[in-house]
């Protein structure tokens, strides 16, 4: 949209309500983060119902809200495979790594992947995967900051300068971000996810019963108006995926991307090392499952309800972020428009500081003192580097966004996805459950996932070569025709680990590391959440 919509006054007025709130927050306990337990996993001192309601505000990003919404609205059935997707790849992180993750670990994954491994080479390359990792998934909530603030507040240009005014607005979001981590550690930023789920399901659930009343609470007569509405077969399959045999492998390679990627997404396995014990973990996972599962729900009826009630022509494949918000607008007018784009706001700072303290954590804690200082870092330096690092995610974030800005967020997020899935999701399983997986077989599955994967994005349509590229049609390197390359890069790391064990077969197997570490992830005994501090 190039004009904004309702009152930016308002807009703005909502924004900086929630701003100063979550500032006050995060100020309030900043002040019980000094060592690194405090600021990585806040003590371990959540409940598990206070941990699932943060798990679903990090689960629960702008891909969420603004993409998948977008993607219902105008590609109807195969939009909705983000939501199906998204929630069932909560359910396999679950089953197969969340709590053995929490018992063996300590702040970061590198702790489980090194418990019975050389330290230093595999703490730095699951630094390395968490960094990357976390720059993709930051893309997408950065490129969903900029298009929503500048709909609402009409943002375009800097008068008198030659700036882009939604790349002002990201740096803007970039600061904010930067601000909660550096202050506030995990426990602010756990408190800012929480705030924002809860704010992010009632507006969620608003929207959705105004827009099931305006249709008498039938669903079908819904749909049938979204269909009649748009004139396109949103019912049916294959409205984005189904026109080549390219599109159809595109689709199965996003769904194995989106179904796999959240067991290897840092951030969201940081989150339960927040709690003391793996019952809490476990009743974590109890609220997040039901929270999410809910939400995922009224996604569909928003995307349907946009396709609906707003006018023929509003939504496109450049602007489907706008939905939900202008869905908003439509049923509500001025006001329900500035809670809910205040909501979508308040979703993408909490999210991208979720992500900056991961990034943070990893970095300072792996690297600086498991590699550089072998273990053994001065008092107090390890979240000071931290802290600085923050810093320097930050203004990454900010650099990639503007970058990125336009990009449907839904999609972003599936390629962040692809990456998790084929650098850690191999790596973390083999870890766990197979014995003779050793150093070599680590390093080949972390860094051959993450070469191949974004060696595969850089060549893809995502980059160059299509009009909703990242470097627009007039640049075309697009070797790889796929545009998410999971069905190609999951498979090859899998492979990669097996190989690299193999080849570094001479190396000893721990056995009796392997044993502790096998009995230690399935009852918590002996885990290290009671270890000293650096």
């Amino acid at each position: 949209m190039n004009t904004q919509i309702g009152s930016p006054a308002l807009n703005l007025g909502i924004f900086a309500l929630f701003v100063v709130v979550t500032l006050l927050i995060v100020y309030r306990v900043s002040r019980a983060s000094n060592t690194a337990s405090d600021y990585y996993a806040a003590g371990s001192s959540f409940t598990g119902p206070q941990n699932g309601i943060a798990i679903s505000g990090d689960y629960l990003s702008a891909a969420s809200f603004l993409g998948i919404a977008g993607a219902i609205a105008v590609n109807g059935y195969d939009g909705f495979v983000y939501s199906i997707g998204f929630l069932v790849a909560w359910l396999t992180a679950l089953l197969l790594v969340a709590e053995l993750l929490r018992n063996v670990g300590r702040f970061t994954m590198g702790d489980v992947l090194s418990f019975r491994m050389r330290q230093r080479p595999i703490r730095a390359a699951a630094a390395v995967s968490t960094l990357l990792v976390s720059f993709f998934y930051l893309l997408a909530q950065m490129a969903g900051a900029g298009g929503l603030i500048s709909l609402l507040l009409g943002v375009k240009n800097v008068p008198g300068t030659p700036f882009d005014g939604q790349s002002l607005v990201i740096a803007v979001v970039g600061i904010l971000m930067v601000v909660y981590v550096l202050y506030g550690g995990m426990r602010g930023t756990t408190w800012v996810q929480i705030i924002k789920a809860a704010l992010l399901v009632v507006g969620a659930a608003v929207i959705t019963v105004w827009v099931l009343g305006l249709s008498g609470f039938n669903l079908s007569a819904l749909l049938g108006q979204a269909v009649e509405n748009t004139g396109k077969p949103l019912l049916d399959a294959g409205n984005q995926y189904g026109k080549s045999i390219t599109t159809k492998i595109d689709f199965l390679s996003l769904s194995i991307a989106l179904v796999l990627g959240t067991a290897g997404l840092p951030h969201i396995l940081m989150r339960f090392y927040t709690v003391p014990t793996a019952k809490e973990a476990r009743r974590s996972v109890q609220w997040a499952i039901w929270i999410i599962g809910i939400f995922y729900l009224f996604t569909l009826v928003i995307g349907y309800g946009a396709a609906a009630l707003l006018p023929r022509g509003t939504l496109t494949a450049a602007n489907q972020n706008d939905a939900a918000p202008l869905l908003a607008f439509q049923i509500g007018g001025t006001l329900l428009l500035g809670i809910i784009a205040a909501i979508a706001f308040a979703t993408i700072l909490a999210v991208v500081a979720g992500l900056t303290i991961t990034a943070a954590a990893s970095f300072a804690h792996d690297i600086y003192a498991n590699v550089i200082k072998n273990g053994k870092p001065e008092p107090g330096m390890e979240v000071k580097v931290a802290r600085r690092t923050a810093l320097v995610v930050g203004v990454v974030a900010i650099v990639g966004g503007i970058l990125a800005n336009g990009q449907n967020v839904a999609f972003l997020v599936a390629l962040a996805f692809a990456v998790a899935a084929s650098a850690n999701l191999p790596t973390l399983l083999y870890s766990l459950f197979w014995k003779k997986f050793n150093t070599t077989g680590a390093l080949w599955s972390i860094y051959g996932g993450l070469t191949i994967c974004i060696v595969l994005i850089i060549f893809s349509p995502v980059v160059s070569g299509s009009a909703t590229s990242i470097f627009g049609e007039s640049v075309d390197f697009a070797l790889f025709p796929l545009q998410n390359p999971g069905i190609v890069s999951i498979p090859l790391s899998f492979i990669l680990g097996i190989v690299g064990t193999f080849v570094g077969s001479r190396e000893p197997v721990n056995e009796a590391k392997f044993a502790e570490m096998e009995v230690r992830s399935m009852t918590g005994a002996g885990s290290s959440r009671t270890a000293v501090d650096h």
